[in-house]
């Protein structure tokens, strides 16, 4: 019978395509990951990886090895998991990725209590604008919007995307406020080229009512992070449509004001993601149930809905 750091070894260079990767995920050093997968390949009696200086590919043995032993080494990953904080507080490393802004803004500051409640967890917060491979790359769960539903990963919905025009006091001092979004138009614009596509995202707009219409700012700034497109907003420089979690904060103080406030671009929702398993470790369903919980007591779903106007 192998033992389970081979197989993961094995699996992780796999889903990496390189040892250095899959030690880096394993905390393990790159030569300990190569020697746990040569042993493997000796008593199998088959070579899993073609290797070169540059690149580790699967052998055809090693691909058909890989499907054979997915499903089960996920299993018992998840059991062992289960099996080691049952009767016990959720504890070990609980790798989380998280969009910049509002993993900062809304996530972070629940932290403290969860650490409170389960000081045996040790977080590794990735922040990052991507939607991240949770088995390939080894998190545990996900916040974020845009993430593909890949088969056995669970999405639960915490706060709609929805997108708003903002503008600083300063800038919209002795203009004339658009009636509707075709008005924005007229407004210097802050967009965002999207990363993944290299094109510049316009919206679509719509009010309570499900009337629909096309707001389309001029491309005077072109930005590709929100968190810039704020701050240049805030700075006085034009229009940026960005969600409500980005600007709720400084809607409240006055630094940005809502332009069409009874209308907004919906871009899905801001999901929690994390893989559908039974055995779901303890430490990741303590994040789920935390995380959810406060959402649902502080009503945030309901205080960044762009729809209320």
């Amino acid at each position: 019978m192998e033992s389970l750091a081979n197989l993961e070894a094995f699996a992780r260079s796999a889903d990496t395509g390189s040892f250095s990767e899959a030690a880096r995920r394993l905390g393990l050093t790159p030569a300990a990951v190569s020697r746990n997968v040569a042993m493997l390949e000796r008593n199998l009696g088959v070579r899993l990886f073609q290797r070169s200086t540059r690149k580790l590919t699967l052998t055809e043995a090693g691909e058909g090895f890989r499907h054979a032993i997915v499903g089960s080494l996920t299993e018992l990953q998840a059991a062992i998991a289960g099996i080691s904080s049952a009767g016990g507080e959720p504890a070990g490393l609980l790798k989380i990725s998280l969009s910049p802004t509002f993993g900062t803004g809304y996530i972070l500051p629940l932290l403290p209590s969860f650490l409170a409640r389960y000081p045996r967890v040790r977080p590794e917060w990735h922040f990052e604008n991507r939607p991240v491979d949770l088995v390939a790359e080894g998190y545990d769960a996900a916040i974020g919007a845009g993430f593909e539903l890949a088969p056995g990963l669970v999405a639960r919905a915490l706060a709609p995307a929805h997108i708003i025009a903002v503008a600083a006091p300063a800038y919209l001092s002795g203009r004339t406020l658009p009636v509707d979004p075709a008005g924005l138009s007229a407004f210097d614009g802050i967009v965002m080229r999207a990363s993944r596509t290299g094109r510049v995202r316009h919206w679509t707009m719509r009010d309570a009512t499900g009337t629909e219409m096309s707001a389309m700012l001029p491309e005077t700034i072109v930005l590709n992070d929100p968190a810039a497109m704020r701050q240049a907003a805030l700075l006085g420089l034009g229009v940026a449509q960005l969600t409500v979690p980005d600007v709720l904060s400084h809607l409240e103080s006055g630094a940005l004001i809502r332009l069409v406030p009874r209308w907004y671009a919906d871009a899905g929702a801001i999901s929690l993601y994390y893989a559908s398993r039974e055995l779901l470790p303890a430490k990741t369903r303590a994040f789920v149930d935390h995380v959810t919980e406060a959402f649902r007591r502080e009503r945030l779903a309901q205080r960044l809905a762009g729809s209320l106007g």
